[in-house]
């Protein structure tokens, strides 16, 4: 069986790499050139980092997919990607998930954001909490599915709901390894275009 994706690699339409701030375009050069087996961990860790604090795009791991150099074909190296991408990212959502259960028992930080001007937490309420009290753990992972979209307020607003860390890491892997999926088809139909 073939990769289904006919997409040539890195990603046109993705992000450029670098061109966050200055630290964080470090970060985002270190996966753009990532090679071998510590390219894998550095998309691991820069997945992990996105999932509770960074607010960088998770679809520019996909970039060195043609240039990882792990002595498989650019489909084994999208396959490795997408696992050590969803990996890192589960479980920097099930740190973000502990942040969070920690937080729901400190009720001045929860009244605090509320009263924030931003009021971030009835934002994601309107958003990504309908979707998650509406479709629980799938729609947690239908929302991380968006392409192109920051997940890290996702992941804050639904660990308010819940309590179960094993389904929401299940469900932020398979959220994860979807949203990937999903910019590879949106890329391969879109280069189809052309």
């Amino acid at each position: 069986m073939s990769w289904p994706f006919a997409v040539p690699l890195p990603v046109a339409f993705l992000a450029e790499c670098g061109t966050a701030g200055s630290s964080l375009a470090l970060l985002e050069e270190a996966v753009c050139t990532a090679t071998g087996p510590t390219g894998l961990a550095i998309i691991a860790v820069y997945s992990f980092l996105i999932a509770f604090v960074l607010p960088l795009p998770s679809e520019v791991v996909l970039v060195p997919a043609e240039t990882l150099r792990l002595g498989l074909s650019t489909q084994g190296n999208i396959a490795a990607i997408i696992l050590f991408s969803a990996l890192g990212k589960a479980l920097g959502s099930l740190f973000a998930f502990h942040i969070g259960q920690e937080a729901k028992e400190y009720g001045p930080l929860v009244r605090r954001i509320k009263d924030s001007r931003f009021d971030i937490i009835e934002w994601s309420e309107r958003k990504t909490i309908k979707i998650a009290r509406k479709y629980g753990y799938v729609g947690l992972a239908l929302a991380l599915s968006v392409p192109f979209f920051p997940d890290t307020l996702s992941i804050y607003a639904f660990t308010v709901l819940e309590e179960d860390y094993v389904r929401f890491g299940a469900a932020t892997f398979v959220g994860s390894a979807g949203r990937l999926l999903v910019t590879l088809g949106l890329a391969g139909g879109t280069l189809a275009l052309l």
